[in-house]
């Protein structure tokens, strides 16, 4: 029991749940965007059927079910979840109210302009690469990832006695800190907090606890607060409390639900409705008060009864060489920066060895 289950476990971590610390991705996600890469359904070209790619990538990379690839690739294209979505498509893929995607024979897909740089080199023998399930193909175990993926989209994964959860960050701080680090090897955390200044989720919200950002930058588990953006309106008759951004994945629907609840309740004196004003131009809760209210008073108990304010868990955890490891933001940064140092010398001898081959 103990040999076999140890077995299942190794496998559930470094081959299922948990992220490459070098791309940021897990295989699901790497098996999707090659299979896109392979057979030509990039950004600059018409877009394809899900069901196609879906087919492609169980058929040749992924021996699991439908379904598993699928969610996985509605997962890479939504702009709630990822603030640089990996993945184009065109029809109904979800949406931030939990409702789901449409069936993949519905929805067309395609690589996005910026899953081009992870993929940019991989047929110029930059990574390591290894057969498929049949020994028919070859796959690659990582991509040259020309961007630090594991921080600027973020992930969450459970294993086996180890689960992941990395928010998204700022695409433009966290390349600027890899340069940074670059230019500086020995330069220290609060250096980079500079340029990083904590997590940016495509939801918005404000963050709070710079304790909380700094514990887990430097040792890679800690606490976030993720408060919504709120502001007050005033008509003639009634007060408003309007909500246009909300913490990173809080379903609004549901979020909605809670507040009507305290509001027929009466949990709370003064509340008189509560709408989902959102619409093709952005989010808006709406929440009407008694003009007598204190609309403080209103907005302090929603925050505390409600995901109007939730707290983030930060648990950053992905594989290298091959073992879990738990990373702070300079060792991530780090494991990024080797992998890229590995591929652009790669790609160099790859290069002179063609040329001097022609030379011949």
């Amino acid at each position: 029991m103990a040999e076999r289950f140890a077995r299942y476990s190794k496998y559930i971590i470094q081959e299922r749940a948990l992220p490459d610390a070098r791309d940021g991705l897990k295989p699901v996600q790497r098996r999707i965007l090659f299979a896109m890469n392979e057979s030509k359904n990039t950004y600059d070209r018409p877009y394809h059927k899900s069901a196609k790619t879906v087919g492609n990538v169980i058929g040749n990379y992924h021996p699991h079910g439908d379904s598993s690839v699928y969610d996985a690739m509605v997962r890479l294209s939504q702009n709630w979840k990822t603030t640089t979505p990996l993945v184009d498509m065109q029809g109904n893929n979800g949406s931030i109210d939990d409702d789901p995607a449409a069936a993949m024979r519905y929805t067309e897909a395609r690589l996005s302009h910026l899953a081009n740089f992870l993929l940019e080199d991989i047929d110029k023998d930059t990574v390591e690469w290894t057969p498929n399930f049949s020994d028919e193909k070859m796959e690659p175990t990582v991509l040259p990832a020309r961007f630090p993926n594991l921080l600027i989209n973020g992930i969450a994964g459970i294993a086996a006695g180890y689960a992941t959860n990395i928010p998204p960050h700022n695409l433009n701080e966290i390349v600027e800190a890899c340069i940074y680090r670059l230019q500086h090897p020995d330069c220290d955390l609060d250096s980079l907090m500079k340029i990083v200044k904590g997590p940016d989720f495509p939801t918005g919200g404000i963050v709070m606890g710079i304790d909380g950002i700094r514990q887990a930058f430097s040792s890679g588990k800690g606490k976030v607060i993720i408060r919504s953006k709120t502001h007050f309106a005033k008509t003639k008759t009634i007060k408003q409390i309007v909500v246009t951004e909300i913490p990173y994945e809080v379903i609004k629907s549901s979020l909605v639900k809670k507040i009507d609840e305290i509001r027929i309740n009466k949990s709370i004196d003064g509340i008189l409705d509560v709408r989902d004003e959102s619409d093709r131009n952005g989010l808006k809760i709406v929440i009407d008060l008694k003009n007598d209210q204190n609309e403080q008073l209103v907005l302090n108990y929603l925050l505390k009864n409600t995901d109007l304010q939730i707290s983030f868990n930060y648990n950053m955890i992905a594989i290298v060489h091959k073992s879990p490891v738990q990373l702070s933001l300079i060792q991530a940064l780090d494991a990024f920066l080797d992998h890229r140092e590995e591929v652009v010398l790669r790609r160099s001898k790859y290069d002179w060895k063609k040329k001097s081959d022609r030379q011949h």
